[in-house]
């Protein structure tokens, strides 16, 4: 199977071909990749060189112009190296783009913390206007992006190496209902879903799948709430945990409620190790997220 990011180039650049309005800005990573996309469109694939501000000031110029550009790198290079541009470029400007990362929280453990951004869906939290898609399958990542390309608003589009085993309909943007109970309720962001399915197997718990986290489907998670007959929550996200507890709170605000926000710790782990190493010491993988789990909801 193909990655997150295999999809990424191989759907841009069938898009590229199919939509004259889009172009494509990198900051040399995956350039490889789009060999045949940058010969075939030399003046809609641009390659910056690693000058990330650059890389949005230019998708920012180019959107002023009508063009829908996709900008891409890793995501600390994406969102929080140019998080100023990212600001006044794109949004005081009032203009659109689609910001596709690599990455994610601890992708790459042997490129270090620069390589790294648990923040990433944090920092665009203190922005406006910004759709944010948590793909957790390439299949939903191709239907995802598809999905940005189109209109004028601002998209962040968050890629991971980590993927669930099977991919899911991605049709409305609000939460899907994955399994129905009554004992509090699991939201499973993006590619955390296979290790929530593992960890409530057996337990009598809601669970809701969401590829699209901002706007967040309050009116979903209210319905969901109700339905349960609780209003106990846990969040499990990949990347800062607590990044969507105080929305969550928020969609609860008139009812009685508990709201357990789960993801990536704030400590900096300085023996990288590998992925699957960094799930664990977050509490990512399963059997923490059992206990996890069972010693809130059960409380």
């Amino acid at each position: 199977m193909d990655t997150m990011r295999d999809r990424f180039i191989s759907t841009t650049t069938r898009l590229l071909d199919e939509d004259p309005r889009i172009a494509l800005v990198l900051a040399e990573i995956s350039r490889d990749g789009f060999g045949q996309a940058e010969r075939a469109h030399p003046d809609r694939v641009v390659n910056v060189g690693i000058r990330e501000q650059l890389l949005i000031g230019a998708g920012a110029g180019m959107a002023l112009t009508g063009v829908r550009p996709v900008m891409h790198t890793f995501a600390s290079f994406l969102v929080e190296r140019p998080f100023e541009q990212v600001k006044l470029d794109l949004g005081h400007q009032g203009v659109g783009g689609v910001l596709v990362s690599a990455g994610a929280s601890y992708d790459w453990p042997a490129g270090g913390f620069t390589h790294m951004s648990p923040g990433d869906v944090a920092l665009l939290d203190t922005l406006d206007d910004w759709t944010v898609h948590v793909p957790g399958h390439p299949d939903e990542a191709e239907a995802l992006l598809r999905r940005a390309v189109v209109g004028d608003g601002r998209v962040y589009v968050r890629l991971s190496l980590q993927s669930n085993s099977t991919s899911r309909p991605v049709t409305e943007p609000g939460f899907g209902l994955v399994r129905r109970g009554t004992g509090g309720l699991v939201i499973a962001v993006g590619p955390m879903l296979d290790n929530v399915l593992a960890a409530t197997e057996g337990l009598d718990t809601t669970v809701l799948y969401a590829t699209t986290v901002r706007p967040f489907d309050a009116a979903g998670l209210r319905r969901a709430a109700g339905a349960a007959g609780s209003a106990d929550v846990v969040v499990v996200e990949p990347y800062l945990a607590g990044t969507s507890t105080a929305v969550a709170n928020d969609a609860l605000a008139d009812l009685p409620h508990r709201v357990l926000g789960l993801g990536v710790g704030r400590s900096e782990l300085r023996r990288y190790g590998q992925m699957s190493q960094h799930l664990v010491a977050h509490g990512l993988d399963a059997q923490s997220l059992r206990q996890r789990i069972t010693g809130f909801l059960h409380h």
